[in-house]
């Protein structure tokens, strides 16, 4: 049995400078993402009309949900803030849907772009908090309630951005794991039904055939519904799939390799993307607008 093999990203090349700055998988899918994400900035932002069609239409009302959420989240004040976490959101989104080409890696895979996001959401916290309540103000809150929680209030501040990294990258790096484990799993069942098959391939196809022709033909004047359509469909196919290996064009081809780690590196690159993206913008919304509140709450002594 073959062992599993799960590595980090791969390095193209290395720029000799600086002792070397490696050229990673990740390093080229986040300047991709960034190519994408500015390009089309620049055509959906260019010749604004005011009576718009329908493009226009549609990303005037994307900005105007992602604005709400962030006016919702922070409040009216924090409007400003609206770009960056634009730009969190779409980044983490883009970084995880590229890895369904095949060609390039998640950038969310990799722990050093979640770490680089946790990290300057962290300093425009630090730097806000001490902006609006002074350096000595910001110092002195380590010390409180009493000065022996200083430690451990200073460990809970780092570990804010600790804990932003690692939960989005945990959360993708782990989707490709179990794909992976599936993947392998399913390769030795995958050979063995091959074997299986090959010794009456003939008539496991005609059979397939017959099974797709009963589940679709009418029967009795009855149109099949929608559940013997489904199941007509799957066998119909895999019956041309058994043809083909009849022919000797699909040989030894892992078809379980295929089908469901494909479903399942399906679901971990759209749903789980998406929502990681989401719950990663979220969390970079509250943590901006607990160090920007809003003027009267700046002003009050006991906040």
């Amino acid at each position: 049995m073959s062992e599993i093999s799960i590595t980090g990203p791969g390095v193209y090349f290395e720029i000799p400078i600086f002792g070397g700055i490696p050229i990673t998988q990740t390093v080229v899918s986040s300047f991709l993402v960034m190519v994408l994400l500015c390009t089309a900035g620049v055509l959906l932002g260019r010749n604004l009309k005011k009576r718009p069609g329908r493009m226009q239409v549609v990303t005037e009302k994307g900005v105007g949900m992602i604005t709400s959420l962030v006016c919702d989240a922070m409040g009216e004040h924090n409007r400003h803030w609206t770009p960056y976490i634009t730009a969190l959101f779409l980044s983490s989104l883009m970084g995880s849907l590229i890895g369904m080409t095949g060609i390039f890696r998640s950038t969310t895979a990799d722990l050093s772009t979640t770490a680089t996001w946790a990290i300057m959401t962290s300093l425009i916290c630090w730097y806000q908090s001490i902006k609006n309540i002074g350096l000595g103000p910001w110092l002195k809150g380590f010390t409180e309630p009493i000065k022996v929680m200083t430690p451990m209030n200073i460990v809970s501040e780092f570990a804010q951005p600790v804990s932003l990294a690692f939960r989005h990258f945990g959360n993708v790096a782990g989707g490709g794991v179990i794909t992976t484990m599936v993947y392998w799993a399913l390769s030795g069942a995958s050979a063995a039904l091959l074997r299986l098959a090959s010794l009456s391939w003939i008539s496991v196809t005609i059979t397939l055939a017959l099974a797709a022709v009963l589940f679709l033909v009418p029967h009795k004047g009855n149109k099949p519904g929608a559940f013997r359509k489904i199941l007509g469909v799957m066998t119909a196919v895999l019956a041309f799939f058994g043809l083909l290996q009849l022919l000797g064009v699909l040989e030894n081809v892992p078809f379980l390799q295929v089908g469901i780690p494909a479903v399942l590196s399906l679901y971990f690159d759209c749903f789980s993307g998406l929502i990681q993206a989401f719950v990663f913008s979220l969390l970079s919304m509250i943590y901006i607008s607990n160090a920007c509140p809003a003027p009267e709450e700046k002003s009050d002594p006991n906040s």
